[in-house]
């Protein structure tokens, strides 16, 4: 099981001394929230700002594009240090194609989906990716609640990856924290997005050991 601290939840006026400090608290994964203010009614930041971040880190960068046109953007992102590009599968109209970019720019490929967007719509990609994220608020802010309905897609996406010998790994993004990580983790997630559960406490290393302590009490 891997935390991912989102450095969307991060203070962006110090924003490398908030990485320094989640990496040495022990984050697996740094995530990345991407937004256009099209496909989500916010709007974050873009290649230059990823590529400023990746000399400061040793953690992979786990990118989540919530843009429209993703395609034109993934060989920014690429070249900019992304370790893993993920897309939704809603402003994707060539989703094989465009998972397939981003695999040919020498990234990982992961498809995401929202709330209310079911399983099936991405069960022909699934031999394709290395990761799926399940959205577990929807997208475009930080600090929202965690949905239980999404945990039966989490279990879904669990059985078909058992059943067909997928690699893929589940990750889940939002509303995460030290009582709602068992619950995804219980369902079968691999990669735990945490933002302000992380970046709001000023003690970053407690708030990571205490997402973990509450796994193993569940």
């Amino acid at each position: 099981m891997f935390i991912a601290p989102s450095i969307l939840s991060a203070d962006f006026s110090r924003l490398g001394q908030e990485v320094a400090e989640v990496e040495s608290g022990g984050a697996d994964w740094l995530h990345v929230d991407v937004m256009d203010g099209h496909f989500v009614p916010n709007l974050t930041f873009g290649p230059l700002v990823m590529g400023a971040i990746a000399p400061l880190t040793q953690l992979p960068l786990d990118v989540h594009l919530m843009i429209e046109r993703p395609e034109q953007y993934i060989p920014a992102f690429a070249a900019a240090g992304a370790h893993v590009i993920t897309v939704h599968a809603e402003a994707c109209v060539h989703l094989h194609r465009v998972l397939h970019l981003i695999k040919e720019q020498g990234a990982k490929a992961g498809v995401a989906i929202n709330p209310a967007t079911p399983v099936s719509a991405i069960r022909e990609v699934l031999e394709d990716v290395d990761l799926v994220l399940v959205m577990t608020v929807n997208p475009g802010f930080g600090g929202q609640a965690f949905i239980p309905a999404t945990l039966r897609k989490i279990r879904e996406l669990d059985e078909l990856r058992t059943q067909h010998g997928y690699n893929y790994r589940i990750e889940v993004d939002g509303g995460i924290a030290a009582p709602t990580a068992p619950l995804v983790v219980e369902a079968g997630a691999d990669v735990l997005v945490a933002g302000n559960a992380v970046f709001g406490r000023s003690d970053r290393r407690a708030a990571m050991e205490e997402i973990r302590t509450s796994l193993g009490r569940a």
